[in-house]
């Protein structure tokens, strides 16, 4: 019988880090940073969520570092697939985009902080760190954009009218990181279609955005 590790032992074990990032020199910088760091272990580097998402259950990170700007699906809507393949990982948005509605759907889908690429390498770490441990770190821009967000849509929230179950669905579709061309092969209508649901969300709800809609829709629990 294999020797059981003692809880000295555990609690040894480095923080385990994976990153998907698709520039390849942000990526291995980060990639050394953590490596290069004791306590911290990078144990996973991919360009894109799909390429993540094939990391076997076992090799599953502490925390994924993801961007938000990535091919093919986008970072707020891969959290939900990152949670939903490995529940036991955490996930920490790095990026240079702030803007308020693609912070509200990655944490609406499961991300646990945000931070701006600008943050300092040993804040970066002391992030992990927190995201691995139940923390919710956020760079401080980030959180005054979100509370002035809050400030400004929590009573328009409460007040829009009533989307008809293909537009929901479509927007369910959209936050799932499915485009108009695919979205409208789901739901087995023409693209023509979908753009006319489209401008109906639009009003309905009062953005002029696809992420400011998928964001209010998130923050309304019209859609999960």
């Amino acid at each position: 019988m294999p020797p059981v590790a003692s809880p000295l032992q555990v609690a040894a074990q480095p923080l385990r880090v994976a990153i998907v990032e698709d520039d390849r020199t942000t990526r291995e910088g980060l990639a050394q940073l953590i490596d290069g760091t004791a306590g911290y272990a990078c144990i996973g580097q991919f360009d894109s969520v799909e390429a993540a998402l094939r990391m076997p259950h076992e090799g599953a990170p502490n925390v994924f570092l993801l961007d938000v700007n990535l091919p093919r699906t986008k970072g707020p809507a891969g959290v939900r697939h990152l949670r939903e393949k490995y529940p036991a990982s955490e996930v920490l948005m790095l990026t240079v985009y702030a803007e308020p509605d693609t912070v509200f759907e990655a944490i609406c889908n499961g991300a646990v902080g945000y931070l701006l690429k600008k943050t300092p390498p040993a804040k970066l770490l002391e992030a992990i760190r927190e995201a691995a441990t139940g923390g919710a770190p956020m760079s401080p821009e980030v959180a005054r954009k979100v509370v002035t967000l809050f400030r400004k849509t929590a009573s328009a929230d409460a007040y829009h009218d009533p989307l008809t179950p293909q537009e929901l669905r479509l927007l369910q579709l959209l936050a799932d990181g499915h485009s108009y061309q695919a979205s409208a092969e789901r739901l087995d209508v023409s693209l023509n279609t979908v753009r006319s649901y489209i401008r109906n969300i639009y009003e309905k709800l009062h953005v002029h955005s696809k992420s400011e809609a998928v964001g209010k829709a998130l923050r309304s629990g019209l859609i999960v």
